[in-house]
């Protein structure tokens, strides 16, 4: 844990969030943001950390167009009032995650990009990161990796990495609003698709702070998650 930067939650200013649940869910064959975890849609039980978080200001919503009426209808019927927009994503996570972030109130100096799919954080780990991120500009939470990791090539190792420097990094990723909307821009003009929001950054050479995430903060990608999930809900309140 020395690694990581913790912060009164009382220094972080107020910032905008980007719930990105605008993925196909092909591994979990379902539309996994509206399965219920614990008696709730698992996207109302992360949208609830941010409605709890004291930093955050708004929350937009980014998801497939089918699918925005009915989250709309749940961030009213769940009282999600910090939700002020419910709008349809891109075809791919980046597009998404841009779209979003061109959403977000202009006077938004952070914003803090979330995967719709990780319904256990918390107000905690939310309130840690936009501290960080008011001074360093860019933060992310993580966790250190347990496992031994191998890089292999054709299904053969080529070495163990030194899992003393590893961390398994989670959402929500928070920026600098500048930053991270030309960043994410630069990416899409590159024609380079990436699997989260700190890449964007690190391609500019921008630094990014690790902060205390959970490890209950897990994201929901296969039907195995699910049934992860159900034992986490046992244990933390939506």
């Amino acid at each position: 844990m020395g690694f990581f930067r913790r912060r009164k939650k009382e220094a972080g200013p107020s910032c905008s969030a980007v719930v990105v649940a605008a993925g196909s869910s092909t591994r979990m064959g379902f539309d996994k943001i509206l399965a219920e975890v614990g008696g709730a849609p698992a996207i109302v039980r992360g949208l609830r950390a941010f409605q709890e978080a004291p930093c955050v200001a708004e929350v937009v919503v980014v998801t497939r167009t089918e699918l925005v009426p009915e989250v709309a209808r749940l961030c009213q019927d769940y009282g999600l009032s910090k939700v002020t927009k419910v709008i349809r994503g891109g075809d791919t996570r980046t597009q998404s995650a841009r779209l979003g972030t061109l959403e977000c109130s202009p006077k938004a100096k952070l914003i803090a990009i979330h995967d719709g799919a990780r319904p256990f954080v918390t107000a905690q780990v939310i309130e840690d990161a936009v501290a960080q991120a008011a001074v360093s500009g860019a933060a992310v939470p993580a966790v250190p990796v347990k496992d031994t990791i191998k890089a292999a090539r054709d299904g053969l190792v080529e070495r163990t990495l030194d899992r003393g420097s590893l961390y398994a990094v989670q959402t929500p990723q928070v920026f600098d609003g500048d930053l991270i909307r030309a960043a994410l821009q630069k990416a899409l003009d590159d024609g380079v698709e990436l699997t989260d929001d700190c890449a964007a950054v690190e391609r500019l050479g921008m630094k990014v702070a690790l902060t205390a995430g959970d490890e209950r903060n897990i994201k929901l990608t296969t039907p195995v998650d699910l049934m992860v999930g159900e034992l986490l809900a046992e244990e933390v309140t939506p």
